[in-house]
């Protein structure tokens, strides 16, 4: 099970963010790849003192390590019913690394298949690419290792989709009237620049939205008529995704929007996007903008529609044919 991992400590939020801008797949840098070190160093020396103070305000640490392991038990509970699981935990950027993932599955002994599962819905370059590189550059080719499927994206897998669908439906019923409230969504951003080369991260969310307020609206009397798109957790000059959240509900708020439903739609744990960025600051600026109700919906975590929406991946993927040299398959449900 791959994910980002964040900080356990305050002490270790400079080294995350360090471990964080040395990705290649974060901040292409092209041939001035020999500058990204000493650049990492910076950023991440600059960027620690602020960033350390948010991770004050939610706890002295982030929340998605003890939150991942609460998904990875609940996953192996729910397939131990069909196969005989080992399930491990890959971070990308913070312990458990990807190495020492690799050597939990070493010291279970015989493992017969492996199955690959980035816990990002949506593919991105920066996400599920990365960790699935990190993967192959520690753990080596696949020859002669057991055989590896892998699940590129789950998007629009149905179960997840009613997961979603259901957390909203639980926050819609602290309004008292619906037909008010502006539902809004909101991913992780992503440069321009990797759009441009074919990420398909944004027509992911884009699906993942639609198919959710069609979901939505079939379970959920009085579900909300307005809803949009924006993105968060922007870094640098750069070009990314647009609109931004922030600006976003500044205009809500100076259009007369007074209630309000945030939904941290590339989230399946909660982290410092969502419990600071959105949860303290975005709620800082709704106010500021005259928006009297805000309310943020709690992510998937381990409720069981999404540990089924998982279980039924990883059965489908072993299923499936092996991956051609470790190349990632969807697994994706229609």
């Amino acid at each position: 099970m791959f994910q980002l991992g964040g900080p356990d400590s305050l002490d270790a939020v400079e080294p995350f963010l360090l471990n964080l801008f040395l990705d290649p797949d974060i901040i292409p840098m092209g041939p001035l790849g020999f500058l990204r070190r000493p650049l990492a160093k910076l950023i991440s020396s600059r960027r620690s003192v602020p960033v350390r103070g948010k991770y004050a305000e939610i706890g002295r640490r982030s929340p998605i390590g003890a939150l991942t392991e609460r998904q990875r038990i609940a996953l192996a509970d729910a397939l131990s019913p069909e196969i005989d699981p080992v399930a491990v935990v890959a971070m990308r950027y913070w312990k458990p690394f990807t190495a020492d993932a690799v050597e939990t599955l070493r010291k279970a002994g015989t493992v017969d298949e492996i199955v690959l599962l980035p816990l990002y819905p949506h593919f991105s370059y920066a996400t599920t690419l990365s960790s699935l590189k990190e993967w192959r550059r520690v753990y080596g080719p696949a020859e002669g290792k057991p055989r590896e499927r892998t699940v590129s994206q789950f998007y629009d897998h149905p179960l997840y989709i009613q997961a979603v669908a259901q957390r909203i439906g639980s926050v819609l019923r602290q309004f008292a009237d619906s037909e008010r409230i502006q539902l809004i969504f909101s991913a992780h951003g992503l440069p321009m620049s990797l759009v441009e080369k074919g990420d398909p991260y944004p027509q992911h969310i884009e699906g993942t939205v639609r198919l959710v307020c069609e979901e939505g609206k079939k379970q959920y009397p009085g579900w909300p008529v307005n809803h949009l798109l924006c993105y968060q957790s922007r870094v640098g000059p750069a070009k990314w995704l647009q609109p931004p959240l922030t600006t976003t509900i500044e205009e809500l708020g100076r259009r007369g929007v007074k209630e309000m439903l945030v939904v941290p739609i590339s989230f399946v744990t909660e982290h410092i996007e969502t419990l600071h960025e959105i949860n303290i600051e975005a709620r800082e600026d709704a106010k500021k903008a005259g928006v009297e109700i805000f309310r943020m919906m709690p992510a998937v975590g381990d409720s069981p529609l999404f540990i089924a929406a998982l279980k039924d991946l990883v059965l489908r993927a072993i299923s499936s044919a092996p991956d051609p040299q470790g190349v990632p398959v969807s697994s994706t449900a229609s």
